[in-house]
């Protein structure tokens, strides 16, 4: 990774941490609808980055939002977990482009980007709602958490990328 590329990683964990904690986590629709835009650090984290580096900085990305929200771990467990399973994801989503390092991100077929983005939001949902809900009995309100925050999460994270991709070109 260059110099440039720390910088933008930096710039963009702070400023997904704020925009969660002061505005993202004020919405909240239907009672189980709240978008989870700062997954999108772990989305965007370099290719060829430390995948060791990533694991620390999603655990530490999603203790950050736990400590502002007060939420015992959950999503710095949810976080570490989908840095972890990003290669793989990676390697289902994009195919033989992600193994020859050809892969961008940004400049993907959109519905390979639309699997790969799905997949980790769904997988971090997941997690986060099950150890937050951590029982059987409440099954149904896993899933329709899961369902409904992973699809508005999507929307907001595929229009956050078409906005900022306009704006780089």
């Amino acid at each position: 990774m260059s110099n440039s590329d720390i910088l933008i990683n930096i710039v963009r964990f702070i400023l997904l941490v704020f925009l969660q904690v002061l505005v993202l986590n004020n919405i909240n629709l239907g009672g189980y609808i709240n978008p989870y835009l700062y997954i999108l650090f772990i989305v965007l984290y370099p290719l060829d980055g430390d995948k060791g580096l990533l694991i620390f900085l999603g655990f530490l990305l999603g203790l950050s939002i736990d400590i502002f929200e007060d939420s015992g771990g959950v999503h710095a467990a949810a976080c570490a977990f989908i840095a972890y399973i990003r290669p793989v994801v990676l390697k289902y989503s994009f195919g033989v482009s992600y193994e020859y390092n050809s892969v961008k991100i940004r400049k993907a077929d959109p519905m390979e980007r639309l699997t790969y983005i799905a997949s980790l939001v769904f997988m971090h949902h997941f997690v986060m709602f099950s150890l937050e809900i951590f029982s059987f009995k409440h099954t149904l309100l896993l899933l329709k958490s899961t369902l409904f925050s992973g699809l508005f999460t999507i929307i907001v994270i595929v229009c956050t990328m078409i906005i900022f991709n306009k704006k780089s070109q």
